[in-house]
């Protein structure tokens, strides 16, 4: 039996959609019982040359070919953005016809709305391509963890900003010059804000801690900050403190309060997301049952998108052939406190410029002790015009004793600028390290009895 499914958008994913289906066709109907068929691809060009050849597929700029039609069953929407992405979801919603998307932005701002309307319209809404690309995110956190309370996601989960990132510390060149080059490249878009302003990267993280806290989060509730600010001084510094820098995004919860952001921060080198260079995607999970578990993989791409796609689509395929829907539910979730402008409590590193003259360092040292902030490693270089860079990682402090001490030093007429403050990563600061792991792994195993 055919399966008739209509295709919202054929650009980059969508044309890796045609290209798996077709691929996978007679193993889908295996698994499945059923064989999919894209009967209508709705482009706005039906005369623009597409990434994949055409066979029965039949192109139109009509989007009732796709909405109206009654024997599509299940509508795929690779567009992107909001509209016209949410009015054709809903419209093939409110039609009765199953759904399958890859759009983070749409399901981060309007996915309550997308999710309640599929429950009352007795149909599925699946979105694992949202974040993540080919890695499986939303489907376990939705699935197999859904046992634990989850207290901990962290990671990489924008591409294009670890690429930028990773080739600042490689080359040593500034962020600029390797923005271009990964616009060049088709690595950044002509205007980069989403990315490297880490709104791509909230807006992700948006989907995960919905997902995995059990709560519905806004995108308003993530603190967000991209790698603009990042020079290749602080690349370099990084260095000499045996890290490197990368845009994370950080869930935490703990007594009923979330914490989220999106922020660039030192990674020591021996942390496992050091290692996650270029391109590549990585999540760290923290379940009170499963412990830690990590994500890894591409994070974009045809084809890797596309896999997550087709992967929901056979999903659904399955639930129909058995009658169940996972869309139950799905937005009938618990509204949990969320801690604003309140970092955690941790490691910072901070860049600043100052007069190159005897006493300056001592009024430095003496801001940061009176504010409370312990000094962990200096730094102090030399640079032109009798000025002097000096580099701080404290010990663990709380943001707002670090906040007063950057204000204070700004005040300083000896302080040029406080160019840079950046949070420095833990290995694991309420869990096991990836050392005490590899020890249990190692320790002789209790017998059974």
């Amino acid at each position: 039996m055919d399966v008739v499914m209509g295709l919202l958008g054929c650009g980059t994913v969508g044309a890796g959609v045609v290209e798996l289906t077709r691929r996978r066709a007679e193993r889908i109907e295996e698994m499945t019982g059923t064989r999919p068929v894209i009967k209508k691809i709705l482009v706005r060009d039906t005369t623009k040359p597409r990434g994949v050849r055409l066979h029965g597929e039949v192109l139109t700029d009509r989007p009732e070919d796709v909405l109206d039609d009654p024997t599509v069953g299940l509508v795929i929407e690779t567009i992107g953005g909001i509209e016209p992405a949410r009015s054709f979801i809903l419209r093939a919603i409110a039609a009765g016809k199953h759904v399958v998307t890859a759009n983070k932005d749409l399901m981060a701002l309007h996915g309550e709305e997308i999710l309640d309307a599929a429950e009352s319209a007795h149909v599925e809404v699946f979105y694992e391509a949202a974040v993540g690309g080919a890695i499986p995110l939303i489907r376990p956190l939705k699935g197999c963890l859904t046992s634990n309370e989850i207290t901990d996601l962290k990671g990489i989960i924008n591409g294009t900003t670890n690429y930028i990132v990773s080739k600042m510390t490689e080359t040593g060149a500034d962020f600029e010059a390797v923005l271009a080059e990964a616009q060049a490249l088709g690595y950044a878009e002509s205007d980069p804000t989403s990315d490297v302003d880490g709104l791509d990267a909230a807006r992700k993280l948006t989907i995960l801690a919905s997902i995995a806290f059990h709560t519905r989060v806004n995108l308003a509730d993530v603190s967000v900050r991209g790698i603009r600010s990042i020079t290749a001084a602080d690349v370099a510094y990084a260095k000499e403190l045996n890290c490197v820098i990368k845009l994370l995004a950080v869930g935490r919860e703990r007594d009923g309060v979330l914490q989220l952001e999106v922020r660039p921060s030192l990674v020591p080198l021996a942390h496992p997301l050091a290692a996650v260079s270029d391109a590549f995607n990585a999540l760290f999970v923290r379940g009170d049952a499963a412990g830690d578990l990590m994500f890894f993989g591409r994070g974009a791409g045809c084809m890797p998108t596309a896999s997550a796609v087709v992967g929901d689509v056979i999903e659904v395929l399955q639930n129909m052939r058995m009658g169940i829907s996972e869309t139950v539910g799905a937005t009938r979730l618990p509204r949990k406190v969320v801690a604003t402008n309140q970092g955690p409590e941790g490691r910072y590193y901070i860049r600043l410029t100052a007069k190159d003259r005897p006493g300056v360092f001592a009024q430095v040292a003496g801001v940061f002790g009176d504010a409370g902030v312990s000094m962990e490693s200096v730094l102090q270089r030399r640079l032109a015009d009798q000025d002097a860079q000096i580099v701080v990682v404290t010990h663990s402090v709380r943001q707002a004793e670090l906040t007063a001490a950057a204000d204070r030093l700004a005040l300083l007429e000896a302080v040029a600028a406080v160019d840079n403050v950046l949070p420095v990563e833990e290995m694991d600061a309420d869990g096991p390290v990836m050392d005490d792991i590899m020890d249990d792994l190692a320790a002789p195993t209790a017998s059974l009895s």
